[in-house]
């Protein structure tokens, strides 16, 4: 069953992640991310939802992540095997607050902050 309010952990650029509760609805998600959202797995089935256009946006650069820099707020969450999403617990919240607990200085001239697109081609 659905949840219609979830607990999160919101990270907006230059500050610490905030333990939040928000509706579960498609409005209210991507009114987190200030426009259309992106889902970025975790092994351990949580998910990074940030906005899709941050770099195309000029959104600042919030966080590294892998080889890669989200820029705009972004929350994570945990996901159903249906990929519904639901409330992070504790131990997921310390987790996560723990990675992303430092609040890396951008110069702007990051290689990572250009748009970009991988095409990937198969052959039949």
């Amino acid at each position: 069953m659905r949840e219609n309010k979830i607990k999160v952990l919101k990270i907006e650029p230059g500050q610490t992640p905030q333990v939040k509760e928000i509706s579960n609805d498609l409005d209210s998600l991507q009114a987190e991310v200030g426009g259309l959202i992106e889902c970025i797995s975790f092994p351990n089935g949580c998910v990074a939802v940030c906005n899709e256009e941050g770099k195309l946006n000029g959104m600042p650069p919030n966080r590294r992540l892998g080889a890669d820099i989200i820029c705009g707020s972004f929350f994570v969450c945990d996901t159903t095997c249906d990929g519904e999403f639901v409330s992070l617990g504790k131990s997921k919240v310390a987790e996560y607050s723990q990675l992303f607990a430092d609040i890396p200085e951008f110069t702007g001239q990051e290689p990572e902050l250009e748009p970009g697109f991988t095409f990937i081609g198969f052959e039949y």
